[in-house]
């Protein structure tokens, strides 16, 4: 964290502060480690494929639409930032809507509220495309998300412009631009409700930031992986070489 001016003392603060909800440490000595918990590390994975994998999903035009019979109070709030979080529309109150899920999906993702039993799953083809458009219009905020994917665009279109005329970053201003540039994309990206792109207007940024993403973070991965290496140990030794996983983020990462 050096490179982002955030001090010894702030990381531990913060590490402190998440080792019971996000992290789990071992002891060796004077020194601690850190790993993701078994329920952060879940979320991950699934935040992981979203913002690195591919960005063309197929569509068959159906609906999978989501009624909770019973929609108690106390836990209305907690369905509708799970449902939300996993990129469904709340079209109108208490039922939401998603053109990508399939029924055994969507009873996984519910499981943990405790309302499986108490949802109706259906999936429906509306009649028309004008249907389809009043759907998405009142389902999402795509407006908004689109403003956010041009302000990324904005922000990073001169460093993928001087990259590819050939600039080669120092490891450790790779690892900040690697950083820096996921940081970013994901805060717009982990909101977008990934939707086909027959649903999509004419004018989203969404693919063109996608594409901007994907080819900054190619060109910094090596000397970033380089810099994390040098900095960064485990308990019983150095950190190992990038996972096969890692090498397969934005469809397959060059191996040097």
């Amino acid at each position: 964290m050096e490179p982002f001016g955030v001090t010894d003392r702030l990381v531990r603060t913060t590490v402190g502060r998440q080792a019971h909800s996000w992290l789990v440490s071992s002891r060796q000595g004077r020194f601690s480690q850190y790993a993701l918990s078994p329920s952060a590390l879940a979320l991950y994975a699934v935040n992981t494929e979203r913002i690195y994998g591919a960005e063309t999903i197929k569509w068959n035009g159906q609906w999978t639409l989501v009624m909770f019979q019973e929609f108690p109070g106390d836990l209305r709030q907690r369905v509708r930032d799970d449902m939300n979080g996993a990129g469904f529309g709340e079209t109108v109150p208490g039922v939401f809507m998603h053109p990508n899920y399939s029924p055994a999906a969507v009873r996984d993702l519910i499981a943990p509220i405790g309302l499986a039993d108490k949802a109706t799953i259906l999936q429906t083809k509306p009649c028309d495309s004008e249907t389809n458009a009043d759907i998405v219009r009142s389902g999402w905020d795509l407006a908004d998300l689109n403003v956010r994917y041009r302000r990324f665009i904005q922000q990073f279109q001169s460093v993928a412009d001087v990259l590819a005329d050939g600039a080669d970053p120092s490891p450790e201003s790779a690892f900040v631009l690697r950083t820096l540039l996921i940081h970013e994309y994901r805060r717009i990206h982990l909101r977008d409700p990934m939707l086909p792109v027959a649903l999509l207007p004419d004018n989203w940024a969404g693919i063109a930031a996608h594409e901007l993403c994907q080819s900054v973070y190619i060109s910094v991965f090596p000397r970033a992986e380089e810099h994390l290496i040098s900095v960064a140990t485990r308990l019983d030794g150095p950190l190992p070489e990038a996972s096969s996983e890692t090498y397969a983020r934005f469809g397959g990462l060059p191996r040097t």
